[in-house]
């Protein structure tokens, strides 16, 4: 018999066309592919870094930063470390003498008055105390005046109470947790952790309410947004189209108009007062105080956010098969059965989409609380615009923000674990 070569295992590796193994030229092919689709969105991905990934971070690490006291008061730092404010005893001069040298450089580099303002979240008053003392200890000579004790305590009384260098010596380290115990209604004093007074306390009250109305909101939407998109995914296209664009219309009117008509519209001497004064459902001296509190919150609130929750539960039930509930009913299924064991479920996804989408929405909202939610209507996120553009307390609102975006994260979790993220889809 003669062998047939044809029917020979091959002896060697499977070479590609230019000679090299084909494994090894597959995997360079693919190593390019792979090379080409990252250069496509590399400009992409610069740019969500640049100006999202690296402002939040730099945002979010001024919670723990805290190296103005260290850097503007270097030699304080060290001399003051040492000493002991429970015993109710000023430091000794050599502190004082750190002290009127870090003052007197920095009044020169005007960087004393940053330093007040910061150490002025911990203690109130001490911020005019260093403008103060900077202006009279402009021409002192670091040599030629001391000793500096006296003379400071005679610039102002504070130098001469204990609490001023203990709060210095308090918050000399680099890094604080300062402003994350305040977050939650606490301090960090030189005894340690305490909590906030009383009248203090309300942080934690707001991280609540903003949780507790967000839900709120959210269940809202949900319940006027379902049969309008019910009705969006089952009209005639020529009616359905029509009614779209009512639902849209919201978004090509500026959300400050829309929050300033809520305003109009709700207040005591507004258009629903008068209609239901006209109609003489209510008293004109027992006008209703839907403004300046939770209820105006919510309702402007879920009219603003109400198409957020629509265009998702639209896009699913879009792809609902009407054969299916004729497929109920024909095995004898009522309307309601039909609805509630075929189609409802297939509708879940939507409205978890939406669900999502409005809740976090309105867990960040907070200009429309701020003009019509009055006190008992805002949000946390009230509280953290105040502390970036009055207070500038930067680091209070980065902690604030911080435990907000932990919260909501937790709260994601949750809902994957619980229903399940995969199960959420915008359609298709």
């Amino acid at each position: 018999m003669r062998n047939d070569p044809a029917n020979q295992e091959p002896t060697g590796p499977v070479l590609a066309a230019d000679g090299t193994p084909l494994k090894k030229s597959l995997s360079r092919a693919l190593r390019r592919q792979k090379m080409r689709a990252l250069l496509l969105i590399a400009p992409l991905l610069a740019f969500v870094f640049i100006t999202f990934v690296i402002p939040i971070a730099s945002m979010l690490f001024r919670s723990v930063e805290n190296d103005i006291v260290a850097n503007t008061l270097p030699e304080t730092v060290v001399a003051i470390a040492s000493w002991d404010g429970t015993t109710g005893e000023l430091p000794d001069e050599e502190v004082y003498a750190a002290f009127a040298r870090d003052m007197i450089a920095a009044v020169a580099e005007k960087k004393h008055t940053r330093l007040g303002s910061r150490l002025n979240y911990e203690l109130s008053g001490i911020s005019s105390m260093f403008r103060q003392s900077g202006r009279k200890m402009k021409r002192w000579d670091p040599v030629e005046d001391a000793p500096f004790k006296e003379k400071l305590i005679d610039l102002h009384d504070g130098w001469g109470d204990v609490s001023t260098w203990a709060i210095i010596q308090t918050y000399s380290a680099p890094y604080t947790s300062g402003y994350f115990l305040t977050a939650i209604d606490m301090q960090l004093t030189p005894e340690g952790v305490t909590m906030q007074p009383e009248d203090k306390r309300i942080l934690i009250r707001l991280f609540w309410r903003t949780l507790v109305m967000s839900l709120v909101i959210t269940g809202s939407c949900i319940l006027l947004g379902y049969p309008v998109a019910w009705l969006l995914a089952n009209l005639p296209a020529s009616k359905a189209n029509l009614l779209m664009i009512l639902v849209l219309l919201p978004f090509w009117t500026s959300l400050l108009v829309r929050t300033s008509a809520w305003k109009v519209m709700l207040q005591q001497q507004g258009v629903i007062n008068d209609v239901l004064v006209w109609a003489g459902l209510v008293a004109d001296d027992a006008r209703l105080i839907m403004i300046n509190n939770q209820f105006g919150t919510i309702l402007a609130m879920t009219h603003i956010l109400l198409p957020f929750m629509i265009l998702p539960m639209y896009s699913v039930m879009q792809t609902i098969q009407p054969s299916y509930l004729r497929a109920a009913k024909s095995l004898g299924a009522t309307n309601w059965t039909a609805f509630w064991r075929v189609y409802f479920p297939q509708s879940v996804p939507g409205i978890g989409a939406g669900s999502i989408l409005v809740f976090i929405l309105s867990i960040g909202y907070y200009i429309t609380p701020e003009i019509v939610g009055g006190t008992k209507g805002v949000f946390i996120s009230n509280r953290i615009a105040y502390h970036i553009s009055s207070s500038l307390n930067w680091g209070l609102a980065a902690a604030l923000g911080t435990i907000l975006l932990a919260v909501v994260l937790l709260l994601y979790w949750a809902y994957d674990r619980i229903v399940g993220i995969d199960n959420v889809k915008l359609g298709g």
